[in-house]
């Protein structure tokens, strides 16, 4: 599922960056070229220009660079990562696409955090 994150951009922003190196791996290194189910997700995503030189820089051995490529705006779509505020319309959005089911994978430095996170969206959802 998609990052979760909640509190000051100072600090979930971090959260966010991580997940670059993730997407890189997927888009760029999750099979032979034509056959990696996520770079054309990527692509159909909107993201072709970025999805055929993520998958170049990756299958090249240059991670590093491949992760730098993933588009911020990708991240930001894919994940909930921000203030409460900014967690709660966006959750809002989603039920007003038509959305019924989040699939999150909280982040946070305890246990007890991440646990205070799932809390707030399912509240959230109700």
């Amino acid at each position: 599922g998609g990052m979760l994150a909640i509190g000051p951009e100072s600090e979930v922003g971090a959260f966010r960056e991580f997940s670059r190196s993730m997407v890189a791996l997927y888009v760029g290194g999750m099979g032979a070229r034509g056959k990696n189910f996520y770079n054309t997700l990527f692509t159909r995503y909107g993201y072709e220009a970025e999805a055929q030189e993520i998958q170049d820089l990756y299958l090249a051995g240059k991670k590093q660079e491949a992760a730098a490529a993933v588009p911020a705006s990708f991240l930001e779509e894919t994940s909930l990562c921000g203030e409460e505020g900014y967690v709660r319309e966006r959750v809002a959005q989603f039920a007003e696409a038509g959305v019924t089911i989040l699939n999150v994978s909280p982040v946070a430095r305890t246990l007890d955090g991440q646990k205070e996170m799932i809390a707030k969206v399912k509240e959230m959802c109700s």
